[in-house]
């Protein structure tokens, strides 16, 4: 395996930020943060290639994966645990998975990274196959845990993606559609969760939003298929029923709302006359 260059590990570009007052290390930091969507946008063509692959097999029926270590699995898991809230699609469709499991969503658990069989190991409990994708998550790119379950996921013809900060990393090669943004040194030095968890939080806010919308959860601007799990959501659900129906009476739409349970089959069902 040729070597790569770890700009996530490279010195900060500022030194002795103790030294610094709360404005400037503010100032700094957010100086450094402008430079992500940048990075980001120069990927769009790898992410474009990724949701097309993931939208082929999620509407034959396929799930997504997104498998990770550290703060790059916790940003999976937060962006899986948000689809169905936010689009209406069943729990289990979009799943994320730590090293560590769910005790490492809170706390760090030693070494649970380094095991090269242990991913593969855990994306068997949910019965993975070649009808879904994996995508590994790892801002380094060289994450043992991600890479050892992308490897097995290729040799059992499952579609693999990887989102990395590293230019040309091995989580890339073992996958066939890898997204690299490239984000450059940190500004603590090799601390990953900041702008390359940024960069991450947006690719995979891209992936989900853009995917759910080819899979039809989303018409026009809106979330007409969300759950309706809080009053804000349910006054939000209301109001998209009252415009998509031109209705003037709140409690009306607030009616076919809660009897029909989602925007999309209210309005539906008013149209059809029942």
């Amino acid at each position: 395996m040729k070597d790569f260059i770890r700009y996530t590990e490279l010195p900060s570009q500022y030194r002795h930020l103790e030294k610094m007052s709360i404005p400037e290390l503010l100032q700094n930091i957010n100086q450094e943060d402008k430079t992500v969507p940048d990075a980001v946008e120069k990927a769009i063509p790898q992410i474009e290639k990724l949701v097309a692959a993931i939208s082929d097999k999620m509407l034959a029926g396929g799930r997504l994966f997104y498998i990770g270590a550290g703060t790059s699995g916790r940003l999976g898991i937060v962006d899986a645990s948000e689809c169905p809230p936010t689009f209406g699609v069943p729990y289990g469709l979009v799943i994320g998975i730590i090293a560590g499991g769910d005790k490492a969503i809170t706390t760090a658990v030693e070494f649970a990274e380094d095991h090269p069989d242990e991913g593969w190991n855990d994306l068997q409990k949910h019965f993975v196959s070649d009808k879904d994708v994996v995508v590994g998550l790892a801002a380094s790119g060289s994450t043992p845990y991600v890479i050892g379950a992308l490897k097995h996921c290729r040799r059992k013809g499952i579609i693999t993606g990887s989102i990395s900060c590293n230019p040309n990393t091995p989580v890339s090669r073992e996958a066939d559609f890898p997204v690299e943004v490239v984000v450059g040194t940190e500004f603590v030095t090799g601390s990953t969760r900041m702008k390359s968890g940024t960069a991450q939080k947006l690719v995979l806010n891209m992936i989900s939003t853009a995917v759910m919308i080819q899979l039809g959860r989303v018409e026009d601007n809106k979330m007409v298929n969300m759950q309706l799990s809080n009053v804000k959501l349910v006054d939000r659900g209301v109001k998209m029923v009252m415009e998509g129906l031109a209705l003037k009476d709140y409690e009306q739409a607030k009616d076919l709302l809660l009897k029909h349970g989602s925007v999309k089959k209210a309005i539906e069902a008013a149209e059809n006359g029942h």
